[in-house]
């Protein structure tokens, strides 16, 4: 079943119930996948549906780090549960030692020595753990990797 095609689903599911805050967070992320898609002119593939669903993860852990700084507790409390929701649609996330191991692997590939081959590095991994692992994650680990 499709990411779209599951967002549906769940969204009449959440109509059914009732369940107001999940059903605007589905709201949300269907209309962002529908407006890249628009955007793009064509059908978004799993890949690209998938780097929609990331951003808009990242947009509301940036938003509960303001809120946070903030002490903004009510508003917090709201995005800590969006992020819940949104999580629950994305593929399962990779521990960190799958991480590191995917790292080493990539490093080797790439042939990578210092600090100066972080950026190769990183282009490499990427694509590897698109949308199961955390950039700042990746980042971490292959800096201390490189140093």
């Amino acid at each position: 079943m499709s990411l779209v095609d599951r967002l549906t689903t769940d969204m009449k599911q959440a109509m059914k119930a009732r369940a107001k805050e999940r059903l605007s967070v589905i709201r949300m992320i269907r209309t962002s996948l529908q407006n890249e898609s628009i955007k793009l002119g064509k059908p978004l593939s799993d890949d690209e549906s998938l780097a929609i669903l990331s951003r808009e993860l990242k947009q509301r852990k940036d938003s509960l780090q303001e809120f946070k700084n903030a002490g903004r507790q009510d508003l917090v409390d709201e995005v800590t549960n969006e992020i819940a929701i949104v999580q629950s649609y994305m593929p399962e996330q990779l521990s960190e030692e799958k991480v590191a191991s995917i790292i080493d692997e990539t490093i080797s590939e790439v042939g990578a020595t210092g600090k100066t081959d972080i950026g190769r590095v990183m282009k490499a991994v990427m694509p590897k753990v698109k949308g199961r692992a955390d950039g700042s994650l990746v980042n971490k680990i292959v800096r201390s990797k490189l140093t």
